[in-house]
């Protein structure tokens, strides 16, 4: 799992301000299928964020820890159902501090 200090975490927080969910995590939860689209769009994008479907806050922080384990991201941000995830891609787009 990728690590991010305070300073990074906020400007990746900054950059996520406009941006629309890519991902969704639903009634099935996270499957494989849903690990395969999160590490395609970190690919494409290297910043997304992920809306998850389900009420039960501790599960979704699972979820998050889970993603960012499989795919080798970090994690950014979760507030509320939405999950932010980053991931440099080979040639980085998004220039961290």
């Amino acid at each position: 799992m990728l690590e991010l200090n305070p300073a990074q975490r906020k400007y990746l927080k900054g950059l996520a301000h406009n941006l629309k969910p890519v991902v969704m995590i639903g009634n099935a939860g996270l499957t494989e299928a849903v690990l395969k689209e999160i590490g395609k769009s970190l690919a494409a994008h290297e910043l997304i964020k992920i809306r998850v479907l389900n009420d039960d806050r501790e599960e979704r922080e699972a979820w998050l820890r889970s993603i960012c384990e499989a795919v080798g991201c970090a994690p950014v941000q979760h507030i509320g159902k939405l999950l932010l995830v980053y991931k440099p891609a080979d040639t980085p787009q998004i220039k961290l501090p």
